[in-house]
């Protein structure tokens, strides 16, 4: 406790010297011009996408679409933490990287072979796509399932677990760490590099290491060091929702997610895991929620339970339907549509709660 103690408040120092000499200081009215690659998915409306760089929140029109890896120049009118009257002056959609050209070649797969919103949730969920019909975004986020279909540290664990299981069969133990956790960064680039996705990388990255090591890690540290290095490395995303959800949900799990899995000894097993794991997870995020959104929907817990375990089998399907239908198309359809049962359970019941 006492070493928690000590790195919380050198941590806390350290990160806030970073942040207020690397924060652009921006004054109301005053007219910026901003050239940057896009790190992060952004979320696209029927009119309008949305975007947050350097700090400013950013409302463009839907068309010309901007994705994930592009380099573009914007410019506009500060207004508190938005840029007004922003305007797209360039977009650069060329020089991305294999890894991010094969996240395309992926979303378009998901396109090609299934409807909306079908495809849109499985490309989500696998890969962290926020490009979807905005009824259907709607409906997850009134139901408080939005976070289930973009990308989570959920994904991170599930990839985890796979890699490491399955390659310990086939290597030794210290070439199979090293290959899961090249895995792992692979995924986080491939998912949009947003705050929930590094959270859980850098915590299953440490964890790894440490059992390479023969050490335990104590889980309180883990979070801890994985908040003060994505901080140190990104000040700016203190003041991000998604970063500040993710660390508040996961301490919740930590702090309560068992003691409630006892207590619903009741509840069939393939609904415990999803609604105790929801409700503990509530604990933490539903006052930042409505002090955030003025609003929360009480049966969120119940509607996350009921979905939750559709999730495994959507991310492995889909990742695996993905990877062969871009070698072997027919075949990686078929495998697709092996995820129906599963995608229409998903969408009747945000139909049937929102």
């Amino acid at each position: 406790m006492k070493f928690l103690s000590i790195s919380f408040i050198v941590l806390t120092l350290l990160i806030s010297l970073r942040f207020f000499s690397t924060q652009p200081v921006y004054k109301n009215g005053d007219f910026v011009r901003i050239t940057s690659r896009v790190y992060t998915e952004p979320i696209i409306y029927d009119k309008q996408q949305y975007l947050k760089l350097q700090g400013l929140k950013i409302y463009l029109p839907k068309y010309p679409e901007i994705t994930y890896g592009d380099r573009i120049i914007i410019q506009g009118v500060v207004g508190g933490n938005r840029l007004d009257n922003a305007k797209l002056i360039e977009i650069n959609t060329e020089n991305k990287n294999l890894l991010l050209k094969f996240r395309l070649k992926l979303i378009s797969l998901y396109k090609s072979s299934l409807s909306e919103p079908y495809s849109s949730l499985v490309a989500g969920v696998t890969i962290g796509s926020k490009n979807m019909p905005a009824v259907f975004w709607e409906k997850l986020k009134s139901t408080g399932t939005a976070h289930i279909v973009v990308a989570s540290g959920t994904n991170v664990t599930m990839l985890a677990t796979f890699l490491i299981s399955t390659l310990t069969y086939f290597f030794n133990r210290k070439h199979a760490v090293f290959m899961t956790l090249a895995g792992i960064f692979v995924y986080v680039v491939l998912s949009g590099f947003d705050a929930p996705i590094i959270r859980a990388g850098i915590m299953g990255s440490i964890a790894f290491l440490a059992q390479y090591k023969g050490r335990l890690v104590n889980s309180w540290r883990l979070l801890i060091y994985s908040a003060g290095i994505m901080l140190l490395i990104k000040p700016i995303w203190i003041t991000d929702l998604g970063f500040i959800l993710s660390f508040v949900a996961t301490m919740s799990l930590m702090l309560f997610q068992k003691r409630i899995n006892d207590k619903l000894k009741f509840v069939p097993n393939i609904l415990r895991e999803g609604l105790s794991t929801s409700l503990a997870a509530q604990i933490g995020v539903a006052p930042i929620i409505y002090a955030t959104f003025g609003q929360f929907n009480l049966l969120s817990p119940i509607i996350n339970a009921l979905i939750l375990w559709t999730i495994p089998y959507i991310m492995i399907l889909g990742a695996s339907g993905g990877i062969v239908g871009l070698i072997v198309p027919l075949v990686g359809r078929l495998i697709l549509f092996i995820l129906f049962p599963f995608l229409i359970w998903f969408t009747k019941i945000l139909d049937l709660f929102s």
